[in-house]
């Protein structure tokens, strides 16, 4: 039945809502629901929704940062929108490795490593990391604690980062966040640099997988596509404000944690 998709649809949209800005891999989160709960929808389809109902979760970001992100506000001083137009281009900067690099692995990624072994290794691997990171961490203090303040070289250094989100199970907003740790920047300046950063990245690589795809969708297919959508939007509207809230306070060694137990329950699954 239809409608038993339509719920599919619905927690795909969760999962990617609540994955896409925690540092805990929504890639890899969603091919692991995929692997045990598949939407009876074609290979090419599949490959497709799972990059663009990202669309979803990235309109979260421009939704709840519109007047900070949009140069030409009434409401902004000729000082503030000069501050948006240079924050634009240091996301700009940070973007260039991925749109490089990522372009030319893009096909090589999707045939050799979307699988649940890659994802279930790199949850562990980087649930290591964010504790080692952390606990190498604890006793600096960030030289960059404004995201105004953040300069081009740096921006550069964590889109450089963002690369090894290439690899399923890694997590953008992970290996971003945390090289903008390791390079003097706040858990609060990682974590908003790392939502501007995916707006050209996720635009685009939407974009890219739509014109692979083609805009021939039935109407099913279609409706599917837009309830992922939708749910993945209202639920990253939640996630991205709790995770500003909590990385004022906490540091990321309890998604550490989480990476660990859910790569090692992902790994007894697959040889019980």
């Amino acid at each position: 039945m239809f409608a038993i998709e339509v719920v599919k649809a619905i927690i795909l949209g969760i999962v990617e809502g609540l994955t896409e800005w925690l540092p805990v891999s929504s890639t890899g989160h969603m091919i692991l629901v995929d692997e045990f709960m598949r939407l009876n929808v074609s290979k090419d389809f599949m490959d497709m929704f799972l990059v663009v109902i990202q669309l979803g979760a990235i309109l979260a970001v421009v939704v709840l940062n519109f007047e900070r992100l949009n140069p030409f506000s009434r409401q902004k001083t000729y000082l503030k929108k000069r501050q948006t137009i240079t924050l634009w281009g240091k996301v700009i900067v940070g973007c260039l490795p991925a749109a490089v690099i990522g372009l030319a692995l893009n096909d090589f990624m999707e045939e050799h490593l979307m699988n649940a072994y890659v994802v279930a290794a790199m949850l562990i691997l980087y649930g290591v990391l964010f504790i080692v990171v952390e606990n190498y961490n604890k006793h600096r203090r960030p030289t960059i604690t404004d995201v105004d303040h953040l300069d081009y070289k740096t921006a550069l250094i964590i889109g450089f980062f963002q690369v090894l989100s290439l690899v399923p199970g890694t997590s953008r907003s992970g290996s971003t966040i945390l090289g903008g740790i390791l390079f003097g920047t706040s858990r609060v300046v990682a974590t908003e640099y790392t939502f501007f950063l995916a707006i050209p990245v996720m635009f685009g690589a939407s974009a890219l997988k739509l014109f692979k795809f083609g805009l021939t969708f039935s109407f099913e297919e279609a409706i599917l596509l837009l309830v992922g959508m939708v749910v993945a939007f209202i639920v990253s509207i939640i996630s991205i404000k709790f995770l500003l809230r909590y990385v004022r306070t906490n540091d990321f060694k309890a998604f550490g944690w989480y990476r660990i137990i859910i790569g090692i329950l992902v790994f007894v699954f697959i040889y019980i």
